[in-house]
C-alpha cells in the first residue's frame, strides 16, 4: 500500500511539473516581454521570470496550477522585481512607480483574435525588436529572441540551427550582456532603422513559427501557442511595414502553413504527414489570407521596379502550389522544383538542398531525388540533422530497398527528440520490415 502510494504521489508530482512545462511555454514570452518593459533590460527580465517559475515549482505541485497562471506568474515577478530594485538601492520614487506599474498591469493573456487588434506597441512586438538591435550579431538576435519569445532552450535553439548547444549559451549570454551595457531602449523602431532590422526579425519570426509547426522536442507534435504569437507578430509587422514585400511574403508563408494545422495531427497527437492529409480539414480562410498575402507583395515589388522575389515570397509560392492542389495527384511538382532553384540561386543552404530532393523525387522519381540526397550525406551541418535520413529512407523505399530504407529510418528515429516523430519513424521502419526496437534517446 506505501509503495502504491508513493508512486501515486510521485505520478502526481511528475503531471504538475509537466503542467507547468506547458504553462512556461505558453506564458513566459508574454512574462519576460511586460518584464522587460518595466525593468528595461531582457536580462533583468529573464531572470525575475525564471524567478517566479522556481516559485511555481515549489507551490504548484502542493497547491495545484492556478487557475489564471500567467496572473500568477506576474504577481509571482511583480514581488522578485519590487525586491530588486530594493536591493539596488533605486529612489523610492522609481520603486513606487514600479509598484503602481506592476499592480495595474493586465493579468488575463489575450487570446489569439483580439490579440491581433493589438496596437504596434505590444510589449512582445518591443521585445522582438530589442531581441534583434543590430548592437547584437545576426546570430545572437536570432538566439535571443527565440529563447526569450518562443520560450526555447538553449538545446531547442541549438537543433534548430545545427550548431553546438554551448555555442548558442554564450551568444545568448553576450547579447543580453550587451544590450545592457549599450542601454538599448525598449521600443519599437521607426523609418530607417526599423527597415534595418527587419530582416532579422522575420528570420526569428519565421524559426518560432517553425517550433511550433513542428517541435523539434517533447511529446507533442505542434506548439499551437508559438504558431499563433509568431502569426499575430507577423500580421503585427505587415501593419507597421506595409510597403515592404518580404514582410507579407512571410505572413503567406505562415498563413498557408498554418492552415494545414488541423489535419497535420491525428485523434491521439500523431503526426500526419503532408501527402496523407484530409485536405478537407485544411483551413480555407488561412489559405485565402496567404494568397492575398502573395498577391499583396507581388504588387509591391512590381511597384519596386520588379524586383525578384525574397526568400518568403518563394516559399511562400511553394506553400501555395499545395494549397491550390485538391488531392496530392494534382500538386504542380515541376512548378515546385523550379521555385526551389530559385530559392537555392537566391538562399542557398543544404536544408533547402533537401527540399529541393524531395521535390525532384515528386517530380522526376525517386531515383533523381535520391542523387541529390546522397550528394548531402557529407555535409557537416546536416551529420545530426534527422529528417536528411529520414528522406533518404523514404526515396529507398520507393525504390524498394527495403533493407537500406529501414536503417535509415531508425537512424531518423535515434536523431529526432521529439516523440511523436520518433514513433512515426519507427513505424516507418518496421514498414520495411525486420530491425530491432530502438532504445529511449538519450
Amino acid at each position: 500500500m506505501a509503495a502504491d502510494t508513493h508512486t501515486s504521489i510521485n505520478s502526481s508530482i511528475k503531471g504538475s511539473i509537466n503542467a507547468i512545462d506547458a504553462v512556461w511555454r505558453i506564458e513566459s514570452p508574454r512574462l519576460i516581454a511586460g518584464l522587460a518593459r518595466i525593468v528595461r533590460d531582457v536580462g533583468i527580465a529573464e531572470d525575475l521570470a525564471q524567478d517566479a517559475l522556481v516559485a511555481a515549482l515549489e507551490q504548484w505541485p502542493k497547491s495545484g496550477v492556478p487557475e489564471n497562471p500567467g496572473a500568477w506568474l506576474m504577481a509571482a515577478a511583480k514581488h522578485r522585481a519590487i525586491d530588486h530594485f530594493r536591493r539596488s538601492t533605486l529612489l523610492e520614487r522609481k520603486h513606487k512607480e514600479l509598484g503602481r506599474e506592476l499592480a495595474t498591469r493586465e493579468m488575463v493573456v489575450p487570446d489569439l483574435t483580439s490579440a491581433l487588434d493589438d496596437d504596434v506597441g505590444d510589449d512582445l512586438l518591443r521585445l522582438v525588436f530589442v531581441s534583434c538591435h543590430p548592437v547584437l550579431s545576426t546570430e545572437a538576435r536570432v538566439a535571443l529572441t527565440l529563447r526569450l519569445l518562443g520560450g526555447l532552450t538553449t538545446e531547442e535553439i541549438a537543433r534548430a540551427f545545427l550548431v553546438p548547444e554551448p555555442t548558442v549559451a554564450q551568444r545568448i549570454v553576450r547579447a543580453k550582456r550587451t544590450l545592457a551595457e549599450k542601454r538599448v531602449p525598449f521600443e519599437v523602431p521607426r523609418g530607417p532603422e526599423l527597415a534595418a532590422r527587419l530582416s532579422s526579425v522575420l528570420e526569428v519570426i519565421y524559426l518560432i513559427f517553425n517550433e511550433g509547426y513542428s517541435a523539434t522536442t517533447g511529446d507533442d507534435w505542434m506548439r499551437p501557442a508559438l504558431c499563433e504569437d509568431a502569426l499575430r507578430l507577423g500580421r503585427i509587422l505587415a501593419e507597421l511595414a506595409p510597403r515592404e514585400p518580404e514582410v507579407h511574403g512571410l505572413v503567406a508563408l505562415m498563413e498557408i502553413q498554418a492552415s494545414r494545422s488541423r489535419a497535420r495531427v491525428g485523434p491521439s497527437g500523431e503526426p500526419i504527414l503532408l501527402l496523407d492529409q484530409n485536405r478537407a480539414r485544411w483551413d480555407q480562410l488561412l489559405i485565402s489570407r496567404g494568397l492575398a498575402a502573395i498577391a499583396r507583395a507581388a504588387t509591391l515589388r512590381a511597384g519596386n521596379d520588379g524586383g525578384t522575389k525574397g526568400a518568403y515570397a518563394l516559399q511562400a509560392a511553394i506553400a501555395a502550389c499545395h494549397a491550390r492542389a485538391r488531392t496530392p495527384e494534382e500538386t504542380d511538382w515541376a512548378q515546385i522544383v523550379a521555385l526551389y532553384a530559385e530559392l537555392t540561386r537566391l538562399a542557398p543552404s543544404p536544408v533547402v538542398e533537401l527540399n529541393r530532393a524531395v521535390a525532384l523525387a515528386m517530380a522526376f522519381g525517386p531515383a533523381a531525388g535520391l542523387e541529390l540526397v546522397d550528394a548531402l550525406t557529407s555535409e557537416p551541418s546536416l551529420e545530426s540533422y534527422h529528417l536528411l535520413p529520414s528522406v533518404r529512407g523514404d526515396l529507398l523505399k520507393k525504390l524498394g530497398r527495403m533493407d537500406e530504407a529501414r536503417a535509415e529510418f531508425e537512424r531518423a528515429a535515434a536523431l529526432t527528440r521529439n516523440m511523436r516523430e520518433r514513433e512515426l519513424l519507427i513505424g516507418r521502419a518496421r514498414a520495411c520490415g525486420g530491425g530491432a526496437e530502438l532504445s529511449e534517446p538519450g
